[in-house]
């Protein structure tokens, strides 16, 4: 699992790095510049017209160092550096006197030329690093917006100039096509709201000390496949279904008995001993026919859920796709939240239940997890001004329902009340289908049944659910992957994952 620390920590980790393997300071950075000029020349041709635009701290020493190998190699390549406010660190001096022998670089102090980097092909950013504390102004304002006016193609070293690591950006900031990082991903990356400044960003290991990602403290990290193989159980030779669990979802009505069987199929595909869906009695027919291993619970009215069915023999309750929201549902949601005794999944139409009745908040049992995605999320907490403010009220909301809450979407977070939040490194925009929340729901449920507590239950669905995704998507293409297809592919997506 790796750590996602903040702007001080990483400069804390960069001293700890030079003093403990040891290395010199500027010995650290060339390992930066070559690992750039790897990923560099593994994807561009020394045709390639590159133009590097340096500030003076030591993002700009970076800049200048990959200029230089990238000369070396073969490339067309011209330099700029930024001369505004900012002194020069003594590792961008060393690196710019290492350069000047190769190549001409030129200064820009307070106006931009005409025609600056207008035949260049890729414009690497090495104006500001993640240590960046205020917004640019001036030149460096200028600067910023004039290459993101130019059709060259961006890439940032660790961090789109102008971009703030763990805090909002409002400013001008770079607009990349890749980022290239050191080691570890910036909280802002993770994000919706800066995607288009971050773009693809790629993690490049340049030596940073293990010792200190050992022992630093942090609250936010970047969930990848070999964390599975940690939390994933591996079932013994005399286990039975009754050690599984039994598991209850709450979905489906009339038109859209779909999502009862999307998230029950789900379910089932994920381990749970044993199933059960209550549905309205339109659907008994549906549920026998599509999902043969499933039980049936038969609700009370024909077309929708209006009756609680006992709950004393289920040990995780998932509830909410397809139920609706008449008066009749929201009373038997409010019943069920009421007496059920175990931990619970709530989606789709619990959520907005919960978001219109928000009494019945109090009532979700503590180690339940709520799945909602950014417009269920708002009617749950109110609107917020950035994704950072918008992660605290999903921190506050794990923290004051005792549960877990998983935000759905790229990189979908996952809070929980200690005020650790993972971030799921799986999953593909192909997912964006109407249903794929169904099956995250059934696979989730099933976890919860199996004895999983909230937060490996979480880690592990929203994980290989994405994963399946993946696989879908490798398999079928984004366009024409459905929710089926992860369903079918979730028996791959454990095998390659545990």
């Amino acid at each position: 699992m790796i750590k996602i620390l903040s702007t001080n920590q990483i400069r804390e980790l960069d001293a700890y790095t030079i003093q403990h393997r040891p290395i010199a300071s500027i010995d650290l950075m060339e390992s930066a510049c070559h690992a750039i000029f790897t990923w560099l020349s593994q994807n561009y041709y020394p045709t390639t017209k590159v133009a590097v635009i340096c500030g003076t701290g030591n993002n700009g020493g970076d800049g200048l160092g990959v200029a230089r190998l990238l000369k070396e190699a073969g490339f067309s390549v011209d330099v700029c550096v930024v001369r505004g406010s900012v002194p020069e660190s003594a590792d961008f001096k060393t690196n710019l006197e290492r350069l000047s022998a190769k190549v001409e670089v030129k200064n820009l102090n307070d106006q931009i030329p005409p025609g600056l980097f207008a035949n260049a092909t890729v414009i690497l950013d090495a104006i500001f690093g993640s240590g960046l504390s205020r917004q640019p102004q001036g030149i460096y304002a200028d600067v910023i917006n004039y290459i993101n006016g130019l059709a060259a193609e961006k890439i940032a070293i660790d961090i789109p100039s102008g971009l703030m690591a763990d805090k909002p950006s409002d400013g001008p900031v770079v607009r990349a096509r890749h980022t290239l990082t050191f080691q570890i991903p910036k909280l802002a990356f993770l994000f919706p709201q800066y995607h288009e400044f971050v773009g693809n960003w790629v993690l490049l290991d340049i030596g940073l000390h293990k010792d200190f990602l050992k022992e630093v403290e942090a609250h936010n990290f970047y969930f990848t496949r070999k964390d599975v193989r940690k939390i994933l159980k591996v079932r013994s030779k005399f286990d039975h279904k009754g050690k599984f669990g039994h598991a209850l979802l709450v979905s489906g009505g009339y038109g859209k008995m779909g999502a009862a069987i999307l998230a029950a199929r789900a379910a089932l595909r994920s381990g749970v001993g044993l199933l059960t869906v209550h549905i309205p009695r339109v659907g008994y027919p549906i549920i026998q026919t599509a999902v043969p291993e499933a039980m049936t619970s038969i609700d009370d009215n024909e077309e929708y859920f209006t009756s609680s069915p006992a709950l004393e023999s289920f040990n995780a309750i998932g509830m909410g796709p397809g139920l609706g929201q008449s008066k009749q549902t929201i009373k038997a949601v409010g019943d069920i939240l009421h007496n059920g005794q175990v931990p619970m999944v709530l989606d789709a139409d619990a959520l907005n239940i919960l978001g219109a009745n928000r009494e019945l908040l109090q009532l979700v049992p503590a180690g339940s997890i709520l799945t909602p995605h950014p417009k269920e999320f708002e009617r749950l907490v109110g609107d917020w001004k950035n994704d950072f403010e918008r992660l605290e009220k999903q921190r506050r909301l794990a923290d004051d329902l005792k549960s877990v809450i998983v935000l759905k979407g790229a990189y979908s977070s996952i809070a929980t009340p200690s005020g650790t939040v993972f971030f799921n490194s799986s999953g593909n925009p192909g997912m964006a289908k109407g249903g794929c929340g169904d099956v995250l729901t059934g696979i989730l449920t099933a976890f919860l049944a199996q004895g999983y507590e909230a937060s490996h239950a979480a880690q592990l669905g929203v994980f290989l659910h994405g994963f399946a995704g993946d696989l879908a998507a490798y398999e079928h293409g984004m366009y024409s992957m459905t929710p089926s297809d992860l369903i079918k592919l979730l028996p791959e997506a454990f095998k390659r994952a545990a």
